[in-house]
């Protein structure tokens, strides 16, 4: 009996890690409660104010050619869905092991390259085909926002840090999800974003895996090595009084 408890402790100790936390993870952590703020507001607040706000986050491409940073930047607070939305579920625990791995700055650097290159591959051609008559000009004003790219490319990314047992998984799952969408047709470009968002996950790995530190090495002081311990030949012996942990 015990022994079922205490697998059970362990196990939601690493279920609980699994969640960011405002030191380990403050970017994962104070972006996830922006996009709560934002999914409780959109899904409570007068629709009429709601659907004005995102279809002024929007990055269409009538809005990119316009104010291309605005749009970049808002239409990444909103998340497509709502907090029931598997990307939301996935934004927290994928974000979050990235952010353990890489640090904050790396992870800003990924998720943010994700969202605006997938977004400007998609919706670029768009406009040029609307400038050319290949598309009509409704096109251009297409809704578009979400988190969507940004998870998707740290997704890609995290798998390339992650051991194979729990790397092939995550890889698979994320690249069954692409496939589906494309094969449903329902949203073409939303569709090909995803996958282009995947491969720039998975073509970021040389440049994660070369900035990762190993472990830092013991500090030597003198000629006595590491203060915790007395060097007898042969063999490292602790001084007495030292507290081990």
């Amino acid at each position: 009996m015990s022994g079922a408890v205490s697998g059970a402790v362990r196990s939601g100790r690493w279920a609980w890690r699994l969640l960011p936390g405002p030191r380990a993870t403050p970017f994962t952590f104070w972006y996830a409660l922006l996009l709560m703020g934002t999914s409780l507001f959109a899904a409570y607040a007068d629709p009429v104010r709601v659907a004005e706000l995102l279809r002024g986050s929007s990055t269409d491409a009538a809005h990119l050619a316009a104010t291309p940073l605005r749009v970049l930047v808002a239409s990444a607070l909103w998340i497509d869905g709502g907090l029931l939305s598997g990307f939301a579920c996935a934004f927290v625990v994928v974000l979050a092991g990235l952010e353990r791995r890489v640090g904050a700055v790396r992870t800003v650097a990924v998720f943010l390259g994700g969202h605006v290159l997938a977004t400007l591959a998609t919706e670029l051609p768009v406009g040029a085909a609307v400038a050319t008559g290949a598309l009509p000009p409704g096109a251009a004003h297409r809704l578009d926002y979400g988190i969507s790219y940004g998870v998707m490319t740290c997704a890609g990314a995290l798998a390339g840090l992650l051991p194979g047992r729990l790397r092939w998984p995550l890889l698979g799952g994320a690249g069954y999800y692409v496939t589906a969408d494309l094969l449903t047709f329902a949203d073409p470009l939303s569709s090909c974003g995803h996958l282009l968002s995947l491969t720039l996950g998975v073509t970021a790995w040389p440049l994660l895996r070369r900035g990762r530190s190993g472990p830092r090495p013991v500090r030597l002081h003198g000629d006595l090595g590491h203060p915790a311990l007395r060097r007898v030949p042969g063999r490292a012996v602790p001084v007495a009084g030292v507290r081990r942990r």
